[in-house]
């Protein structure tokens, strides 16, 4: 298969995940409407004009033309007018006219016998799990797509089985000819150690992992050790002398550690010039909720920094400084990622499958968060208003004071008209920077 159809492939794999995560955020919404009563008259995927519909019962189900998320409607999203309990029809103000119209929107499907059957009658409570439904959904598939992913697949863990061996020694950062007078052996080398040998024992003892590996060569420096493999079936023994060189060192999360100066850190440890072959090993049960909470707080720290981010990716788009790699992408960017590791052919199927499903986990928990943001119009946003409807409730009630009823969302409708401009705004920028400026993952 030829990598640009591997490409296509990758893009349409996640594009297909995407929409399937759109559709179950509304169902999220959908299934707590219809079970508490409201009358729903529209599921739509998508926005712009209706590609199809059909109607069952009272609601249209519907995909749109543009494929960028998704609503339910419900009837009586906002309350009435509180003087005379009417829409009314005209006022004066523009803020006050945002409000009037939004009213008059939320009731125009409002017939007889829909009275109680109104999202704004609902407890505080049912409101809070209806619009708290969408991003639990999410919650829930990333969840599952994390436990395919390693349960199913498994993690990428480093064997005792060598992929390379280098042939000279250089410090790190640096390179040597391999044919040239300068090229001193590394001790793997002169030890005759090949790709493919599987390290059984170590200075006499059984090497049962990596890490363990690792730490005894780093610990033997200048000290003569003797070492066995297993090559094509057979024990094969033989010595190595770990030379001293100056390796990086690497934090928790992977990367090379910085001093307070910002200069990279490195270590005086023992160094024998072999690297490690990788498969995939299936995980526990027990380790999926450890790796989705680890994935939902990394999307966290993402989205509470995400103006400074996207400020960063402004800067990288019209000038000529290099995006960052964990900043945020969007949709484009996203299938181009997918796109990208669908068609590295040096990398074996499963483990490029793996990456892709990793991927779909890591956008819904991404998705989930950012709908939590409490600013309308996110989900976060309806759910702030109603707590606040309840808090409100609470305190009157305290004071012997007369239930003020329902919240009036559609007062702040001027905020929400900004905060979805500034979101119109991130994704066309985020948009324009993934084709003029990619983000390079891979080199």
């Amino acid at each position: 298969m030829t990598p640009v159809l591997l490409f296509v492939l990758g893009v349409v794999f996640v594009a297909i995940g995407i929409a399937v995560s759109i559709a179950l955020h509304e169902v999220g919404h959908l299934v707590p409407a219809k079970l508490f009563k409201v009358r729903v008259t529209k599921y739509m995927i998508g926005f712009g004009p209706t590609l199809w519909s059909r109607r069952k019962g009272e609601t249209e189900y519907g995909v749109k033309a543009i494929p960028l998320g998704g609503f339910v409607s419900m009837i009586g999203m906002y309350p009435p007018n509180k003087d005379d309990g009417s829409v009314r029809p005209s006022s004066t103000g523009m803020f006050q006219t945002l409000a009037t119209e939004a009213r008059s929107m939320a009731h125009e499907e409002v017939g007889p016998g829909d009275g109680k059957r109104v999202f704004y009658r609902l407890p505080v409570w049912k409101k809070v799990i209806v619009m708290l439904g969408g991003p639990a959904m999410n919650m829930v598939l990333g969840v599952l797509l994390t436990a395919v992913l390693l349960m199913g697949f498994g993690v990428a863990t480093a064997t005792t089985t060598i992929s390379e061996v280098s042939k000279c020694q250089v410090a790190a950062g640096e390179t040597v000819d391999p044919d040239s007078a300068d090229c001193q052996p590394t001790p793997a080398a002169a030890a005759g150690l090949r790709p493919n040998d599987r390290i059984t024992s170590f200075d006499g003892k059984a090497v049962t992992g990596w890490d363990q590996l690792t730490e005894w060569i780093r610990a033997s420096a200048g000290r003569e050790v003797g070492i066995t493999v297993e090559r094509d079936g057979a024990q094969v023994s033989t010595t190595v002398t770990p030379v001293l060189s100056a390796r990086p060192v690497i934090g928790a999360d992977g990367r090379q550690e910085t001093d307070d100066a910002g200069t990279l850190r490195y270590q005086d440890v023992g160094f024998l010039g072999i690297g490690s072959q990788t498969e995939l090993v299936a995980q526990p049960a027990s380790s999926v909720l450890p790796m989705a909470g680890e994935n939902i707080r990394q999307v966290a720290g993402v989205v509470f920094n995400l103006p400074a981010r996207v400020v960063g990716v402004a800067k990288a788009a019209f000038s000529e400084e290099p995006r960052d790699p964990n900043g945020p992408i969007s949709v484009v960017g996203v299938g181009r990622v997918a796109g990208e590791v669908a068609a590295m052919e040096e990398i074996p199927v499963q483990s490029r499958l793996a990456a892709l499903i990793g991927l779909l986990a890591g956008l819904n928990f991404a998705l989930a968060v950012f709908n939590l943001i409490p600013l309308l119009p996110l989900d976060g946003g309806h759910v702030a208003g109603a707590l606040y409807e309840g808090a409100r409730r609470q305190v009157a009630k305290l004071f012997g004071k007369p239930d003020p009823g329902a919240f009036d969302i559609a007062k702040l409708l001027p905020v929400t008209y900004v905060v979805a401009a500034l979101l119109m705004g991130m994704s066309a920028l985020l948009i324009y920077a993934d084709i003029v400026k990619p983000v390079n993952l891979f080199g």
